[in-house]
């Protein structure tokens, strides 16, 4: 275990201060990431900033009617908090699609943005791996790449983003509140996570120091039509190969308004404004939804060992669509076996 000094930070201005102040420092929320890493010696810092006590627990709403989530409360007292599951459900369905119930617990919302790749040549100290050590190669390229991406990936990344509320929050479009050292900002949440580029290092467009603060959600959630699909190897406890959020306002059978959002098969949540332009104005139809699959995975490429997804994507957007236009979505719906 590498040594390390730590600090319980008492207010926003406190914690952001202190890890200015230290060089190779992290915040730490609920720890359920970091600790693991720390563990697998992939990350060492040599400081902690505990932000588990600062006031950034709270679920409000917002004058324009948004609902605020604060960066500290826990994935599962969001999941179930009365305004999340009437108003946003999707996010509700999503959350508890990912983790355990002991994680969710555990786990806080602004750790769950911040979380790293379950890539396998991530954690495997003795591979090569340029988000864990700039240029030194990516193993997963030519690799068992099952669980990588198939989209937005490139020469030197095809890691994926292994949120399930990032999913929903992508379709959801929410903002991203933050301070740091040069104070506080608002980033749009489609501008908050990147694709690797030549660094895929960088997981974030955070600036250095910078802490979240909340996730400020718009007044408008789809509570109607709705759906959260997740396709994984096992029906607990297991990352999504695909998984897919979609919702829809509906006029009868056309289709007003779309979101469309994608997990498991690029380095950020995929939304497609493209694709969900595509479903505005058309009948709520198995057609009109394996179109807007089709604009999807424009570009799609598999790796090989996970050349499957492509295929597998194409048909969890299509049966997303179709349940959200329903309004049928049960438990037993979110959770599903894939193995391909």
């Amino acid at each position: 275990m590498n040594s390390f000094t730590y600090h319980r930070a008492t207010a926003v201005q406190d914690a952001v201060q202190d890890k200015a102040g230290h060089d190779g420092s992290a915040y730490i929320g609920g720890g359920t990431n970091l600790i693991d890493l720390m563990k697998e010696n992939v990350a060492r810092p040599t400081h902690l900033v505990s932000v588990g006590k600062l006031p950034l627990a709270d679920i409000e709403n917002l004058p324009d009617g948004g609902l605020r989530l604060g960066a500290t409360a826990s994935n599962a007292d969001t999941a179930w908090h009365d305004e999340v599951k009437s108003r946003y459900p999707l996010l509700n369905q999503a959350i508890l699609a990912g983790a355990s119930p002991q994680l969710r617990n555990a786990a806080t919302n602004g750790g769950n943005l911040m979380q790293r790749t379950r890539c396998y040549y991530f954690y495997d100290l003795a591979t090569p791996c340029n988000k864990r050590e700039p240029g030194s190669g990516c193993s997963a390229i030519g690799g068992f790449n099952r669980v990588c991406g198939i989209l937005g990936t490139s020469e030197s990344c095809i890691a994926t983003h292994p949120s399930d509320m990032c999913v929903a929050l992508a379709a959801l479009a929410p903002t991203v509140r933050v301070s740091g050292p040069g104070g506080e900002r608002s980033i749009a949440f489609d501008d908050f996570h990147r694709l690797p580029g030549n660094q895929p290092e960088k997981d974030n467009t955070l600036e250095p120091g910078e802490l979240i603060l909340s996730i400020d959600l718009p007044k408008e959630g789809f509570n109607k039509n709705f759906s959260y699909l997740k396709l994984r190897d096992r029906s607990s406890y297991a990352f999504a190969l695909v998984s897919v959020a979609a919702a829809l306002e509906l006029d009868g059978n056309t289709i007003t308004d779309a979101r469309l959002a994608l997990g498991g098969v690029a380095h950020k949540p995929w939304r497609d404004q493209a694709a969900e332009d595509l479903l505005k104005g058309q009948p709520a139809t198995v057609e009109t939804f394996a179109r807007a699959a089709a604009k999807v995975l424009e570009g799609a490429q598999g790796h090989g060992s996970n050349d499957f997804k492509v295929e597998l994507a194409r048909r969890a957007i299509v049966r997303a669509l179709k349940q959200a236009a329903e309004g049928t979505q049960t438990a037993s719906d979110v959770f599903q076996n894939s193995n391909p």
